[in-house]
């Protein structure tokens, strides 16, 4: 009888852990009936960008899949309406704030040149409440011609309305002129070109603004192309560099950095998720689920000896033009035809009587694309020419040589100590070496620290799932696994990311875009409990109407904690966002909050507020 009481006492017990496990499981779970997305594979260009374009009080969404267009999805009281084509074509980084202080806000998008044939400048919209995109002429001095990539709304100058950064990826033509434009707001709903910051090489302009030094004036530290440059804000558009004198170490290899006030104390440290590129010719191989996959670019690659069977069953093929269609299947090289568009990732299924051989002596740099044939043996051959990347995965494989990948990298946590920074990587338990593209910070738990939610690269033959580290307040963030935020597509790389409460419901929630994949939106189900209170405070402009909510500084006090967000601050690297919405997680406290919002201008709101777990405003509508 005793045996039989310690069984029962013993199952009652090991079933109280697994409910106890099974509440914390699948805190995030995939929506799609509220989240019309295309089931294309598709490349993507930076983080999604948030913005409550028609002033409705939901915050709708701005994607970019690369090459195809810039599209919104309207926010419809928490369910998103299908993308709607905002512009179509070869499209970078996106921004959005009332510039003409008219009411309405405004949204510019960067254009592509063309690699340097078609230098275009940036494009603004009107958005109306009634949800139209109003075309806006060129100032009276049209935006620089470019091969356009960063934009982003900012008053630099502390006068209340928005000025812009304007960056370009370099032309060779310039000889190393400067391209990284800042334009003034001259108040008249112009901008004018007031300065230049340092040139930069390759994909050296992304950009992450921030108060270092807490002077009130923004900074900005870019990044993308060798080493990380921190530039100081000064009164009147101007700015010097301080790489050397703020930052511990030299930064490299960094992939996105975000402004993160990790222990409360009102001043932003900086998150930097790094990694390494894919290498041309670097295959992946999981002999468990047969599936290989593969990168390169710039030039002829040969991938022989894939034993695959009879049948090649090919996922996501991705090119760009002109090579994206262009296919030539066994030893006569005919052209393989498809039936819809080619500019998402392909799937074609070959068999080796439609595909018998090789030919002998393929002249790859004329002939540009790719070559397929069956080569014998169970094996075949893929092979050609191509200059932009290229990605495929191919199921069945039954064997290939293993390749020598490169080591992970580990991200880095600078605090800023008072304009100064600090290494606190190990200290903070963030030191995990893995090959990351993008983080975002939300307090995704309602504890009242701000958590991170970081996206791997990934290996193109594996899903792919989110890295989240959940801040103790204890000045360590401990590595969440049952958060199910999973991309499950193969083929694509990990890329983008932001978070923002859709549904209004107080839990931040998570949108994932993969680069040659789909657009993710992943619901928060954190339970809700007397230990996860929160408050979302809609601001509104300053209350002389003179200056916008974007880039104010809104903190809150409650029970002797103090928390802090820059309206705007996300880490997309091109873009930059406009949540106007700001979400605080509150923790077991439940008695009144104060609000004190600090615009850019120098204009001060406080407020005091009592109820909690809603939604209150602050500022002019």
């Amino acid at each position: 009888m005793k045996f039989n009481l310690f069984l029962f006492a013993f199952f009652l017990g090991f079933s109280s852990v697994l409910s106890a496990q099974d509440s914390s499981a699948n805190t995030f779970v995939e929506v799609f009936k509220a989240f019309p997305r295309t089931e294309k594979n598709l490349r993507k260009w930076d983080a999604p960008v948030v913005a409550d374009l028609d002033q409705d009080g939901f915050i709708d969404l701005i994607i970019n899949d690369h090459g195809y267009g810039v599209q919104v999805l309207w926010n419809n009281n928490g369910k998103f309406a299908k993308p709607f084509d905002v512009l179509i074509g070869d499209l970078h980084g996106v921004s959005v704030g009332d510039f003409d202080a008219d009411g309405n806000l405004e949204m510019i998008i960067s254009r592509g040149g063309g690699s340097g044939s078609n230098a275009r400048n940036s494009k603004m919209y009107r958005v109306s409440k009634n949800r139209e995109f109003i075309p806006l002429p060129d100032f009276n001095e049209p935006l620089a011609l470019m091969r356009g990539r960063t934009v982003k709304f900012v008053d630099a100058d502390n006068d209340g309305d928005l000025d812009l950064l304007n960056f370009a990826f370099p032309d060779s033509n310039k000889q190393g002129e400067s391209e990284n434009y800042v334009y003034e707001n001259n108040g008249q709903a112009q901008l004018v070109l007031k300065n230049t910051l340092p040139s930069s090489h390759g994909d050296g302009q992304k950009v992450l603004l921030t108060d270092f030094n807490q002077d009130g004036i923004f900074d900005i530290v870019m990044y993308g192309h060798g080493k990380v440059r921190a530039f100081q804000g000064i009164k009147g558009l101007d700015y010097k560099e301080v790489t050397e004198t703020i930052f511990p170490f030299s930064l490299e290899n960094v992939t996105s950095i975000s402004e993160i006030d990790v222990d409360n104390d009102g001043r932003f440290d900086l998150y930097f998720t790094r990694g390494l590129d894919f290498e041309k010719g670097e295959t992946f191989f999981d002999a468990e689920t047969k599936t290989w996959g593969f990168y390169t670019k710039r030039g002829e690659f040969d991938f022989s000896n894939l034993e695959a069977g009879d049948v090649l069953k090919l996922t996501n093929f991705q090119s760009q033009w002109p090579n994206n269609a262009t296919y030539f299947i066994g030893e006569s090289a005919y052209s393989y035809t498809f039936e819809s568009e080619t500019h998402s990732g392909k799937n074609i299924t070959l068999v080796n009587s439609d595909a018998l051989g090789f030919p002998d002596h393929p002249n790859f740099k004329e002939n540009t694309g790719w070559y397929i044939g069956y080569t014998g043996n169970e094996s075949w051959r893929i092979a050609g020419y191509l200059w932009a990347p290229a990605t495929g995965v191919v199921q069945s494989v039954s064997h290939y040589p293993k390749y020598e990948h490169s080591e992970g990298l580990s991200d880095v946590l600078l605090k800023n100590t008072g304009g100064k920074f600090t290494d606190v990587t190990k200290k903070y338990r963030l030191d995990k070496k893995e090959h990351t593209v993008a983080a975002s910070v939300a307090d995704v738990d309602n504890n009242g620290f701000k958590d991170l939610v970081v996206i791997p690269r990934g290996d193109l033959i594996h899903e792919n799932k989110a890295i989240v580290y959940l801040n103790t307040g204890k000045s360590e963030f401990n590595l969440f696994e049952n958060h199910s935020i999973i991309s499950k597509e193969l083929g694509a790389i990990g890329m983008a990311i932001e978070t923002l409460d859709y549904n209004q419901d107080g839990r931040m929630d998570v949108v994932v875009g993969n680069e040659r994949g789909l657009w993710h939106l992943f619901k928060n189900q954190f339970p809700k409990s007397k230990n996860s209170n929160f408050i979302n405070v809609s601001v509104g402009h300053s209350n002389s109407g003179n200056c916008t909510a974007l880039g104010a500084k809104v903190t809150l006090s409650s029970c002797g904690n103090t928390r802090s967000t820059v309206i705007g601050s996300t880490s997309a690297a091109y873009s930059l966002s406009f949540s106007n919405l700001v979400h605080f997680g509150l923790g077991d406290c439940t008695k009144a909050v104060r609000i004190k919002v600090s615009y850019t201008n120098g204009e001060v709101i406080e407020k005091k507020i009592k109820t909690l777990n809603g939604v209150v405003s602050v500022g002019k509508k």
